[in-house]
């Protein structure tokens, strides 16, 4: 990986050779896989040309991957042309501005065709060759008549794409109920299956309000932080085992794991909290006194 500071000069990218990947980030939060064949020299935040499939666009350099942490089939056989130049990136903003205009125009038109879909986004390709329009529906669209109205009216490639409801808020973006930037709009390139077993083994409530992201589903850091939470719990007595306190004998309510303690309760209904480093001072007392 490279970081700010850190110019990239050669095709590869790494110091032993190793074939490195480049990640393009478009609207979004849209990442995309490209080579470097020409040995562009880029630092984070370039803006660069790539040629896609027809014309060429314009995102933004990212960060660097080894190949080898990539699916082949994710990336680009097209490859990085050229860092964009000033007048090439206030493209990006005059099409900001066609995009509202286009996103306006579909969603008149999706309801003129009495479509049940919910248009959440349009992305116009840098050189104007396509425009991209990003949907949500319960069910499969017929939006084909949709196409040759939209190609009427641009006289361009249109393409509407069906996303989930991670990619909506992925593409809309927002802050989390931890007050932080969206996993997905920040950082995560993929997504993956995750159940309440998760919110279970972190000892989290099932509210579907608390467990749950702007998108309805429940939350990517569940899937991330799990292996976090299945080291942690191993320094700690099963919830439900017996442990002894300076009140006496109870039983193992819940475990704490970010917060570092476990709460121990009492047929009296009292609870303790017992800090992992009192934990280890108490293992490590009793295996003095079994030495002794």
């Amino acid at each position: 990986m490279t970081d700010e500071n850190i110019t990239i000069s050669s095709p590869t990218g790494g110091p032993g050779g190793e074939p490195r990947v480049f990640v393009i980030e478009f609207k979004g939060s849209r990442k995309e896989f490209y080579r470097n064949p020409y040995g562009l020299s880029l630092r984070t935040g370039d803006w660069v040309i790539v040629q896609v499939e027809r014309g060429e666009d314009l995102g933004r350099f990212v960060i660097t991957l080894d190949a080898r942490e990539v699916n082949p089939e994710l990336i680009k056989p097209l490859p990085l042309l050229r860092k964009a130049i000033p007048e090439e990136q206030q493209v990006r903003v005059q099409n900001a501005q066609k995009e509202k205009d286009a996103r306006l125009e579909c969603i008149k038109l999706i309801g003129q065709r009495g479509l049940y879909m919910k248009l959440v986004d349009a992305e116009w390709q840098f050189d104007g060759n396509k425009i991209t329009f990003y949907f949500t529906a319960e069910k499969r669209v017929d939006f084909r008549e949709l196409v040759k109205d939209l190609a009427a009216v641009y006289r361009t490639r249109i393409e509407l794409r069906q996303i989930g409801a991670r990619d909506e808020a992925r593409r809309v973006g927002g802050f989390g109920i931890c007050g932080l930037e969206q996993c997905c709009t920040a950082f995560l390139r993929e997504f993956e299956p995750i159940t309440t077993q998760l919110a279970r083994e972190q000892n989290l409530s099932l509210n579907p309000a608390k467990i749950s992201g702007n998108c309805g589903r429940l939350l990517c850091c569940l899937r991330y932080e799990s292996e976090f939470y299945r080291e942690g719990v191993k320094s700690y007595p099963r919830p439900g085992s017996t442990y002894v306190t300076e009140k006496g004998e109870g039983k193992v309510d819940r475990i704490a794991v970010l917060k570092g303690f476990m709460v121990v309760r009492h047929e009296s209904g009292d609870e303790d909290k017992v800090s992992l480093l009192d934990l280890r001072r108490a293992l490590r007392q009793r295996s003095w006194m079994k030495t002794e």
